[in-house]
């Protein structure tokens, strides 16, 4: 987002073409109905373990003593990171005057809305007792990362719903009236979210102001977000996480895996609602590109958060590192290091790789590589704590994730799916008014 055209006028005919291919796929049809029904019979199943869970207690996980946090702390680690792609397209892009990310910036505000708000939720599966998650509000101790963890996460939501909500007061101006036979309350929700939006040149300079601030407010939010995640695993002790670049070793890794989400949702809008020719091969390319950069910064800092402790090997680092590069978790962490990185960073160098459907297929990869990534930075620390593991049942001494930690973890990905769902089939997933004013301008040139 640069700047108001003034002489462009949401009214003229032209915008029509526009409205009309981005409004076609909007609303709640059988399709959607049926969907969403699949969707909630899995999510009731899902919350089914978690009443176990709640019942029986964490004992029907795999957590105990040693490894406390497993998967649901992966989780948590993963659904954050992937957040952050609504700051990194509408915030870093947009301050800086790269126009290419329009088309694409509404949908990367939806991902960013959808993981955050799951995010929040995430963490509570992985509390034992969860009505008392209240005490971190009513015994707030402003030393503890939990605290500090909950109030940037929070804020960073409430900043992305308002950069999803406000560029697209005047797309419900201009859509109100070509709703077409879509249900009352629908046409209802327009007409109040617009805001009595008459697209004057005063209006759109209020918006452009506060979308400024917004922008400039998210970026250390978002890089907040991260960094408190980052610090609640550096400020313990354990081998593998005494780290000081934790900080922007996350952030990296958020980037990449929030571009690799974006790219996803890009392919699959492009298809499903036929807005190939808002949603071009030169957004996957320009993508494809920012992927190889965020993923050649995050290798780097790879590198680096395992030379370092290699060259020195001190005893606990030994075991930890061994582990990972030749141990348990071998095969893992090189189908993750070459995979979901190395591999990537080669192929997405030469163009042909670059188009829609072959980086969608890296894309997805790349995305799942994220997430068993933050499984390996939880997971094999806390099996090799300190102390030696002693006195204890042998099931203790491994981790290994049980079917009600994998069914809460579905009902997660499931939740996100939701409502990027709804927001999708309610609004338009790109900026009609945006789109017209570039083309506008086009023609004017």
């Amino acid at each position: 987002m640069t700047k108001h055209n003034p002489a462009f006028d949401p009214r003229n005919p032209r915008i029509d073409q526009i409205a009309n291919d981005v409004l076609k796929p909007v609303g709640l049809n059988s399709k959607f109905h049926a969907w969403m029904g699949f969707l909630s019979i899995i999510l009731i199943a899902c919350i089914y373990a978690y009443i176990i869970q709640i019942d029986k207690g964490l004992i029907v996980t795999g957590l105990r003593d040693y490894v406390s946090w497993g998967m649901y702390i992966s989780n948590f680690v993963f659904f954050v990171a992937t957040s952050l792609v609504g700051m990194l397209i509408t915030a870093v892009l947009g301050l800086m005057g790269y126009e290419w990310q329009k088309p694409i910036a509404r949908i990367a505000e939806i991902i960013a809305v959808a993981f955050a708000a799951v995010a929040g939720l995430v963490i509570v599966s992985d509390m034992g007792r969860p009505e008392r998650l209240a005490y971190v509000f009513i015994h707030a101790r402003v030393q503890s990362p939990i605290l500090w963890d909950v109030t940037v996460v929070t804020t960073y939501l409430v900043i992305s719903f308002l950069l999803y909500l406000l560029p697209m007061i005047p797309d419900l101006a201009i859509s109100k009236g070509r709703l077409g036979n879509q249900p009352k309350w629908m046409v209802k929700l327009y007409e109040i979210l617009s805001f009595n939006w008459t697209h004057h040149p005063e209006q759109y300079k209020i918006l452009f102001k506060s979308l400024r601030i917004l922008m400039i407010l998210v970026i250390p939010t978002a890089f907040a977000i991260h960094t408190v995640t980052s610090w609640l695993f550096a400020v313990t002790p354990r081998s593998g996480w005494d780290s000081t670049i934790f900080g922007p070793y996350f952030l990296t890794g958020a980037f990449v895996a929030g571009s690799a989400a974006l790219v996803i949702a890009m392919f699959f809008f492009r298809n499903n609602y036929k807005l190939h020719q808002y949603i071009e091969e030169i957004h996957f390319d320009k993508m494809g590109k920012l992927l190889v950069l965020t993923s050649i910064v995050y290798l780097y800092f790879n590198i680096n958060e395992f030379l370092v402790p290699a060259y020195k090997m001190k005893a606990a680092d030994s075991i930890h590192l061994h582990e990972l590069f030749s141990g348990h978790y071998a095969f893992l962490f090189w189908m993750v290091q070459l995979g979901g990185l190395i591999i990537p960073i080669i192929l997405l160098l030469f163009k042909k790789f670059r188009k829609p459907f072959p980086i969608t297929i890296i894309a997805v990869i790349v995305l799942l590589a994220a997430w068993f990534k933050r499984f390996l930075i939880v997971v094999p620390t806390m099996a090799h704590p300190y102390l030696p593991k002693q006195y204890v049942p042998q099931e203790w001494m491994v981790y290994k994730p049980t079917l009600i930690e994998t069914a809460v973890t579905v009902g997660a990905i499931v939740l996100v799916v939701m409502i990027i769902t709804v927001l999708a089939k309610v609004f338009p997933v790109v900026s009609i008014w945006e789109l017209a004013e570039e083309k506008h301008k086009k023609s004017d040139e």
